[in-house]
């Protein structure tokens, strides 16, 4: 008899190598295998009369077996079986390849169900033809013995495995289920299935490979059948509880020293040091983080917004709260250019104000490097912005408070893990401008408080988003000519920089060459990618910001942090080639000044009409939390955040979009059970259905 934790290679009809193939594709036991859900059902329980089959139609039917005939062909080891199958109203011939072993299978007389699509006759023969048809004997012991697996009933449709058809991995699942227990122990806390209907554990597993007959198949393909039901609310239970016992645990944590003190004195230098108000969305979020700052309990924070909304500037204050406490406080940046933004960006507001900012990155090195170091060890240096360089062994703080990471998603666990580390549990601030639904933000941060910034500054005006084609280019050039000569600037965005085998896309270092020489050749052209070294990105960019160079060529290494307010017009290159969320950012790197600003999508020549159809959303709205939805949509959440750093791929059964109410009702039960524990037995059998589960998804808790 099986138990869910049985490895897959002790299970019949799995071998060692087959196991290890499992096992890299993330399965290594019987649950894990069981959780490999459907993604889709086929009705083959409706059977059709043999005769009212037609070319092109798919259909179930059921009938005897009154000829059977194996022959060889020409063809070196291959082998035809054909079988005529009749019922009442009519006769066809099924044809199987290189299966010689259904002439014992199918013996005269025997009755059997098929499933597929009938084609008609080679030439020079009559009639209709199963080709490779899916196969049931009734009452014979075959591939997928007992009750007919593969057709006559709602079949599992499975996604692919290492080595596994959709056929073999029914099989194995049947077979699996049939060997377990009857009854399996339920990880549930007691009343939680029953209050929801939910079917026992053994039942649901088995309901989602193999619904009985009464199952509605739009129920199942919702996901909505009490089987499927069950399954989701237990998924997305017991990864809210990951989430809950960890927030608890870090509510319990006492950071050692006084919290942050916050008085009139420090207001008064605080608006003294910024050069405008902030908006009443920027007040309300630094008045959350203020509070964290002011508790004994570490901060863990998301803040959010869309492009431009100022959540930088929230947390330069927030750094001033603490540098004020006579603490530090250290922003790391996904890329260099973004760090030497925000460096230059901090020491322009506060100039003269009394807050010395240094700047870690591995372009900084020598004497300079050294200076900074020595700074951050003896508290000289209060607040520092960087790259990953902040994490290295040698960087030392005096005394890390607080620790913002922009744009986090683009940071590994480890990397934000070692960031923390540098301090006695600092508070940790995390920022996107990636505007995130509910449902993910739960899903991937929730263990976080959540902060929206839902107001923009003063000033900021819509960007005007168009769609063109390769037939617009010359006039698009013109538009761009016209605003250069009107003072104003302009990016070029292209998706790679090298050419690649496909012609259709081009590289920014070539077009850059090709603009410069034979579109505007009067004006200048610089050129921006991640490749150029760190002293050619400063004079680059320092030229553009300086307005030198009117135009700027450069792939998505602008895509955050940039902000020149004279540069009022993008286009973006093979535009169909981008993420809806990252043309948002792309747009938001204009529409920063006074002056009218433009976005135009250039359309591929291979674009699809479905891509072109996702590139109006971005003309119809400049809403990025309704922008972020349209891509999850399309996209899924793994490519949306980066599955690498989401962890997504951990969800098995849940979808995040399709099953947000069943997420929102688990994540109440979960918070409020977390909230209840009282005995350590408790804790402990839900640790130990925790810790095989979703050790890897729990390692990011406390990490941001």
């Amino acid at each position: 008899m099986l138990e869910l934790g049985t490895p897959l290679r002790q299970v019949k009809g799995i071998g060692p190598k087959r196991a290890l193939e499992l096992e890299a594709a993330g399965l290594s036991t019987v649950e894990d295998l069981l959780l490999h859900l459907p993604f889709r059902y086929e009705d083959r329980s409706r059977f059709l009369p043999i005769a009212s089959l037609a070319p092109g139609v798919k259909g179930t039917v059921r009938g005897r077996v009154v000829t059977a005939t194996l022959r060889r062909t020409r063809a070196r080891g291959l082998s035809i079986f054909e079988a005529l199958v009749e019922d009442a109203s009519g006769s066809i011939r099924t044809l199987f390849f290189n299966q010689p072993y259904l002439r014992r299978l199918l013996a005269l007389g025997r009755e059997v169900i098929l499933y597929g699509e009938a084609t008609p006759a080679r030439a020079g023969r009559r009639g209709l033809v199963l080709a490779g048809p899916q196969l049931e004997v009734i009452g014979q012991e075959d591939p997928g013995a007992g009750e007919a697996i593969h057709t006559g009933r709602l079949v599992p449709i499975y996604p692919r495995l290492p080595g596994l058809s959709t056929r073999a991995i029914r099989r194995l699942v049947h077979g699996m289920l049939a060997a377990l227990p009857e009854a399996l122990p339920d990880p549930l806390p007691p009343g939680l299935a029953a209050a929801r209907g939910f079917p026992p554990r053994r039942a649901a597993l088995a309901g989602a490979h193999f619904p009985p007959p009464a199952t509605d198949p739009d129920a199942l393909m919702a996901g909505r059948s009490p089987a499927l039901r069950r399954l989701i609310f237990e998924e997305f239970f017991f990864l809210q509880l990951g989430f809950a016992l960890a927030r608890r645990e870090s509510e319990a944590r006492r950071r050692p020293g006084a919290p942050v003190r916050v008085d009139d004195a420090i207001r008064e230098r605080l608006r003294a040091a910024l050069p405008f108000r902030l908006t009443g969305a920027q007040r309300r979020v630094l008045k959350e983080i203020a509070s964290d700052l002011m508790s004994q309990r570490p901060m863990n924070r998301l803040l959010q917004g869309d492009v431009g909304c100022g959540k930088t500037v929230v947390a330069l204050v927030a750094a001033l709260l603490v540098v004020e406490n006579g603490q530090q406080a250290a922003f790391m940046a996904p890329t260099e250019i973004l760090a030497e933004q925000h460096h230059r960006s901090f020491a322009r507001i506060l100039q003269g104000k009394g807050y010395p900012v240094g700047l870690l990155t591995s372009a900084v090195s020598g004497a300079a490097r050294r200076q900074v170091l020595q700074g951050l060890a003896s508290g000289a240096i209060p607040i520092l912005v960087g790259t990953h360089a902040l994490i290295e062994e040698e960087v030392l703080f005096r005394a890390l408070r607080l620790a913002v990471i922009d744009e986090q998603h683009r940071f590994g666990v480890a990397q934000r893990a070692r960031l923390r580390a540098k301090g006695a549990l600092p508070d940790v601030l995390v920022m996107t401008a990636t505007p995130i639904p509910r449902t993910l933000a739960l899903t991937v941060y929730g263990d976080l408080d959540l902060s929206v910034i839902d107001e923009m500054p003063p000033g900021r005006r819509p960007v005007k988003t168009v769609l063109r084609g390769e037939e617009s280019r010359r006039a698009v050039y013109a538009f761009l000519r016209a605003q250069v000569a009107a003072g104003r600037q302009v990016y070029v965005v292209y998706p790679l920089v090298e050419e690649t085998e496909r012609k259709e896309v081009k590289a920014a270092v070539a077009m850059a060459e090709t603009l410069r020489r034979d579109v505007f050749p009067d004006l200048g052209v610089g050129l921006l990618h991640g490749r150029l070294r760190a002293v050619e990105k400063e004079a680059v960019m320092g030229d553009f910001a300086a307005g030198r160079t009117p135009i700027l060529v450069a792939t998505t290494v602008i895509e955050v942090g940039i902000d020149v307010p004279n540069a009022t017009v993008m286009v973006v290159e093979q535009a169909d080639r981008f993420g809806l969320s990252q043309l948002h950012q792309l747009r938001g790197r204009v529409g920063r000044g006074a002056h009218e600003s433009y976005c135009v999508l250039l359309a591929g020549e291979t674009a699809t009409e479905e891509a072109r159809r996702r590139l109006e959303v971005m003309c119809a709205t400049q809403d990025g939390f309704e922008i972020a939805r349209r891509d999850l949509e399309i996209r899924g959440p793994g490519e949306f955040l980066g599955t690498r750093q989401s962890g997504l791929g951990d969800l098995r059964v849940g979808d995040i979009l399709r099953d947000h109410e069943i997420l929102e009702d688990a994540r109440r039960q979960a918070f409020a059970l977390a909230a209840t524990l009282r005995t350590e037995p408790e804790r402990r059998d839900l640790a130990r259905h925790l810790g095989g589960r979703w050790s890897g998804r729990l390692g990011l808790i406390q990490v941001g």
